[in-house]
């Protein structure tokens, strides 16, 4: 692989990165707002749309990070 091409690649996943600290920041902040739903509306709807909600920017997250390791794999 060139060196343009590279240094292409290092910000794709700078910008990856970036995205993948969001979504985690946001993450947090979801299961806090999950976690401060009083105890008994916990099997609410609510609280259920909260929990998916983590569940899935845990997901997205982590496909973020393979993202990164595939590219990093492809630089080398």
């Amino acid at each position: 692989m060139n060196n343009p091409r590279r240094k292409a690649l290092e910000a794709v996943i700078a910008a990856i990165e970036e995205a993948k600290e969001t979504l985690e920041t946001l993450k947090e902040e979801e299961e806090e707002s999950r976690d401060n739903i009083p105890e008994n509306l916990q099997g609410s709807e609510r609280y259920e749309k909260a929990d998916n909600a983590c569940d899935c920017l845990d997901t997205a997250a982590s496909s973020l990070e393979d993202a990164i390791g595939a590219i990093n794999e492809a630089i080398e």
